[in-house]
């Protein structure tokens, strides 16, 4: 599977998670506003390949995962390893940032990912279209941040 459709499907599978969508027009727009652009057809496709199913969710129908996905789900820190080895990457330390750079519309799956494993060091991140951006709250911890990104990364 190309990646470009590897991280549209992780994104669909968390915003899935994260809030009720319940029609693909909802799903393309909040896939727009993470910088990915689908038509109608790749959203159908997408939905059946996901396997999503309709459930009740807050009061109405919304697509949810399949619970075989949900079964195998990965950790976040899993899923940072894997985006992290799998991408292109170069980081660079800047004052307390450190500055992750990627393929366009890969770094909000990388900011993800970092938010789900809860590394202490991480005081926390912003995700551009090609830009992760990722606050320590000091030296040390930065240091420790982009030697355990560089070691993921390969």
């Amino acid at each position: 599977m190309e990646v470009m459709k590897q991280l549209r499907h992780r994104a669909i599978r968390d915003l899935v998670a994260s809030r009720p969508i319940r029609t693909q027009q909802e799903l393309a727009g909040a896939l727009r506003e993470r910088g990915f652009r689908t038509t109608q057809a790749t959203m159908s496709r997408d939905v059946a390949e996901l396997g999503l199913v309709k459930a009740a969710r807050e009061g109405t129908q919304a697509y949810a995962l399949p619970t075989r996905l949900v079964e195998a789900e990965t950790s976040g820190e899993d899923r940072l390893r894997a985006l992290l080895r799998d991408l292109p990457i170069e980081v660079r330390e800047a004052g307390l940032l450190l500055v992750v750079r990627t393929l366009p519309g890969s770094a909000h799956a990388i900011a993800a990912a970092l938010d789900r494993a809860r590394w202490p060091e991480v005081a926390g991140s912003i995700a551009g279209d090609d830009t992760v951006f990722v606050a320590c709250p000091d030296r040390s911890s930065l240091r420790r941040v982009a030697a355990r990104v560089r070691e993921y990364a390969g």
